[in-house]
């Protein structure tokens, strides 16, 4: 079978990424159940199309073993010189084990993982520090390069820090080689300093949420507001958003000016805001978490559309109407108590 190759962006000199990763968040259960046979298959349509890069986490739960069962199946599917399929996975040590949290604790993670994708060297590795008031977060970084020196890490990155948090661990030398943090048309908390920070320190971001968790869609033009509960929690984190921004109005707005963008090209909503991210520095790749390949087809039109110089400068034009989110990268979903902490599961990491 001919398998499509997407543009490629290197994270190192000796790692290549697709500009489009397959997030695995979806996979984890909390969005409704997942059919491991429809999982195989659609995971099995997305690299054939040319998303070879996968995105998990050792708490997402069932996900690593998940990839890893597919890796194999695909294996004997497609051969073996295939093009290989990169695996990004995150260390997540439980906000309860921040303040005793050991060498011995980060390597037994790192263990798990490897032996859930049933790998030897993990490809990349992201760490994410639940609370800064616990100190440890680059002694747990320079750990995991230590994990790297002999061989069980390729490349490590880090996940929803914010810009001061993330340069302490660049000064004290923890080799990172990309960042993942949420950037859309809704959220530009990342292009300000911490876009300036990664391009200074050669560290490229990965970017999830580009579709906002599914409301950057046709489906949402001209609906009427939902109402809580809502169907799955990426969809109340993403509303969230929209309501810091300026509310479900301006969302509408917004919707109506990239459905005429859209237009414009023949394609969808989700098409030209995935292209808006990928437009914006220093962003290698973007995340797309979905569940099904209902959307494949456009979601690869994304990385082949080239928005005019207009086009762009009516998005920013718009994008500055909003009220803009408060404080860095992360810094809402972190304030204790506040609201977009309330989504939030701090204790996952268990064996």
């Amino acid at each position: 079978m001919r398998m499509t190759v997407l543009p490629q962006v290197a994270l190192a000199a000796d790692y290549t990424i697709p500009r489009l990763i397959k997030g695995g968040w979806q996979l984890a259960g909390g969005h409704g159940t997942v059919n491991a046979t429809d999982a195989m298959r659609d995971m099995l349509a997305f690299t054939d199309a040319g998303i070879t890069a996968f995105d998990c986490a050792d708490i997402y739960t069932g996900v690593e073993e998940l990839i890893g069962r597919f890796i194999r199946e695909r294996r004997t599917l497609r051969g073996a010189d295939a093009p290989p399929v990169r695996v990004h996975t995150k260390c997540v040590p439980d906000l309860a084990a921040l303040p005793t949290l050991t060498k011995t604790d980060l390597a037994r993670i790192i263990d798990r993982s490897l032996q859930r994708l049933g790998v030897e060297r993990l490809d990349l590795v992201q760490l994410h520090w639940w609370d800064y008031d616990i100190p440890g977060a680059v002694d747990a970084a320079l750990h995991l390069a230590e994990l790297q020196q002999v061989g069980k890490i390729h490349h490590l990155g880090a996940t929803n820090f914010d810009t001061s948090h993330l340069d302490a661990l660049l000064i004290a030398g923890v080799p990172l080689v990309s960042h993942q943090v949420q950037v859309s048309v809704l959220d530009g908390r990342a292009l300000r300093d911490m876009a300036r920070l990664c391009s200074r320190h050669g560290v490229q971001l990965l970017a999830y949420g580009a579709l906002a968790g599914g409301f950057l869609h046709e489906r949402w033009l001209g609906a009427p507001e939902p109402a809580m509960p809502l169907e799955n929690r990426s969809l109340v984190k993403y509303k969230l958003i929209i309501d810091d921004i300026g509310g479900w109005d301006h969302f509408q707005s917004l919707l109506q000016l990239l459905r005429r963008i859209a237009d414009a090209h023949e394609t969808t909503i989700g098409a030209v805001a995935l292209r808006y991210v990928l437009d914006q520095e220093p962003v290698a790749a973007a995340i797309v978490g979905a569940r099904s390949t209902a959307h494949l087809a456009s979601t690869v039109a994304a990385t082949q559309l080239s928005l005019t110089t207009a086009e762009r400068a009516q998005l920013a034009a718009m994008i500055a109407t909003a009220h803009g989110l408060v404080g860095d990268v992360y810094t809402l979903e972190r304030e204790k108590g506040g609201r977009h902490a309330s989504i939030m599961r701090y204790n996952l990491n268990t064996t």
